[in-house]
């Protein structure tokens, strides 16, 4: 079964998440915080991460940027944030992110959108 890792401090979001992932065949994997996502992303291989930016501790932000220096571009990591000013999608992307979608998600099309993100970027 193909792995996720959820790095979300929101259980409500990560609960829906979730179960959309595994309505889709993916089994989940969970970190609610920086720290944790960095050191869970480093134990396992997982076919993309989901990314929260507003996180306890080390931001989403600070979390790809670790993940990345620890793993380079190995795996997708896909932003999902409530931040949505100007400027916020770009910032993201220079992180490290390859793909970024606004909260609240629409669970009836979130993983079609994220898998257009996947496969424009030539994983999957």
């Amino acid at each position: 079964m193909k792995r996720v890792l959820v790095i979300e401090d929101n259980r409500d979001n990560l609960k829906l998440i979730g179960y959309v992932l595994q309505r889709h065949g993916y089994a989940v994997d969970a970190a609610e915080n920086g720290e944790e996502g960095v050191l869970r992303a480093g134990e396992e291989e997982f076919c993309f991460i989901l990314m929260d930016i507003d996180l306890p501790g080390i931001d989403g932000l600070e979390t790809t940027r670790q993940i990345r220096a620890g793993q380079g571009d190995a795996v997708p990591i896909i932003a999902i944030t409530s931040l949505a000013m100007a400027g916020d999608r770009e910032r993201i992307l220079a992180a490290g992110c390859n793909g970024y979608f606004e909260k609240p998600i629409n669970p009836l099309t979130i993983m079609d959108e994220i898998h257009k993100v996947l496969e424009a970027q030539g994983w999957q």
